[in-house]
């Protein structure tokens, strides 16, 4: 499991664009999805210059054999029809690679049912994670991790996107913990590790330090450019999904929604009605705390031994 800020961070990057404002059905953009870092199957992605693969590479500090630990995350999408309506859901994704593993395949089934009048099908998808280290100079290891969709279809580009979405990984990244070793930063590593940082080759993600400041045990590797230890911010109620959307505007935008319309809402999804039950129930306080909140960028104090 992913524990405290990690967990709030790897979840926003999970889900953020899964479902727009208005959040309903019957809004044509909300029948797909609108996520960052989808991999595709092989024999899709390069007629549309979609990714198949992710690559994530750093280093870690250590002056034996480190525990390495990779948890790959996405979201397998389900179509639902109802009514002559349809739209994608997601369902939770967790691949754990440990310590002695460098290649792990994963497979997640099809399957379809039909209940009370709603028809749900989800399709196969299939994956491979690769681990890989190169020892370096001066007590370092450069660790290599690779996620690939492997599915297969039976077209290729005589897919729709809502079809080939089915059988991607979407929004995929990764946590990665190290036991036995610390991990370097990518953007502000000693300056005799610039040449090794520079050597790291990132394909479709980067990795960031993650957890709690100045603590270099955790990577998050993210399908979204983020600064080292990224946070949710606290003035923020919960999640809304919508391709980073200013919170306040949309939160305004819910309440004023007719019944008719935050009854669709409701039916969308689990997530959605949660967003409007979570909406409706805001405090003043907490309608006031969406306004916004200055900071200190130089808050956070410099680790000494990133410096040298």
């Amino acid at each position: 499991m992913i524990a405290g800020e990690v967990h709030k961070v790897a979840d926003a990057i999970l889900y953020e664009g899964y479902a727009l404002y208005p959040y309903r059905a019957s809004n044509v953009k909300n029948r797909q999805r609108w996520t960052f870092g989808g991999l595709y199957p092989p024999k899709y992605a390069p007629h549309t210059g979609d990714r198949s693969s992710f690559q994530a590479e750093m280093l870690i500090e250590c002056s034996s054999d480190p525990v390495v630990d990779v948890t790959v995350r996405f979201l397998h999408l389900v179509e639902e029809e109802r009514a002559g309506e349809s739209w994608q859901t997601g369902i939770e994704r967790e691949v754990r690679v440990s310590q002695g593993a460098s290649a792990q395949s994963f497979t997640f089934p099809a399957w379809q049912r039909v209940e009370d009048g709603v028809v749900q099908r989800q399709e196969q998808v299939d994956g491979v994670i690769e681990i890989m280290r190169e020892g370096l100079e001066n007590g370092h290891q450069k660790l290599t991790v690779r996620v690939t969709n492997v599915s297969g279809l039976a077209q290729s580009n005589q897919l729709s996107r809502n079809d080939a979405s089915l059988h991607a990984l979407i929004s995929a990244h990764a946590i990665v913990r190290v036991a036995g070793g610390e991990f370097v930063s990518l953007t502000d590593a000693p300056a005799p590790l610039k040449h090794a940082i520079e050597r790291c080759e990132n394909q479709g993600v980067w990795p960031v330090l993650a957890g709690e400041p100045l603590a270099r045990d955790c990577m998050l590797v993210s399908p979204i450019i983020l600064s080292d230890y990224p946070q949710v911010a606290p003035e923020s109620p919960g999640d809304l999904f919508d391709g980073a959307e200013i919170d306040e505007i949309l939160t305004l935008r819910i309440l004023t929604m007719t019944d008719s319309e935050k009854e669709e809402m409701r039916q969308m999804d689990e997530r959605t009605r949660r967003i409007l039950e979570r909406t409706e129930n805001l405090s003043p306080s907490q309608l006031m705390q969406l306004h916004g909140t200055l900071r200190n960028p130089h808050a956070l104090a410099a680790d000494p031994r990133s410096k040298s």
